[in-house]
């Protein structure tokens, strides 16, 4: 990968972005329903699209091909649910889109609050506080990171779609 002139990430193979969209997402709560949906409608439009569908370990680094995917996207589609915050790999991540957006010019993120409200992920109230409390012990030097990234995308203007 390599820099252009604006500053964005593209391929050095192809002279162009490696991804449209990179999928931001807690597998568990959004894999059979909204993912699902969502990733159909970008294949089926031709939208070049990055979704990990692997089971990640908590507590360990994320691996490099997951930065390389981020940073090789036009776009971030940050899905937030209501255990969205208990996976320090989804707050990684977010983290580092956060940072391209800031880095990057271009890179935009598109933030999705699925069963929560953009209050809720803004404040970390309800899931988003337990899952904080969670995290204070074991990921004390990133905390402050990912509430910042949280507070960040939370306020961009997205959608808000209820369960069911």
């Amino acid at each position: 990968m390599a820099l252009i002139n604006d500053g964005s990430t593209f391929s050095l193979r192809t002279g162009r972005w490696i991804f449209d969209v990179f999928l931001n997402f807690r597998g568990e709560d959004t894999r059979h329903n909204i993912l699902r949906l969502l990733y159909a409608a970008l294949v089926q439009k031709g939208i070049s699209s990055f979704k990990d569908d692997k089971v990640l370990e908590r507590g360990k680094p994320i691996p490099s091909e997951l930065y390389n995917a981020i940073e090789g996207s036009r776009f971030s589609v940050v899905i937030f649910s209501k255990n969205y915050a208990f996976s320090s790999w989804c707050l990684d991540e977010l983290t580092k889109i956060v940072e391209c957006r800031q880095k990057m010019k271009g890179h935009i993120i598109f933030p999705v609050f699925f069963d929560v409200e953009p209050t809720e992920v803004r404040k970390q109230e309800g899931s988003f506080g337990e899952a904080f409390t969670n995290h204070e012990e074991a990921f004390k030097e990133k905390v402050k990171i990912w509430r910042d990234a949280l507070k960040e995308v939370a306020n961009i203007s997205g959608w808000v779609i209820p369960k069911g």
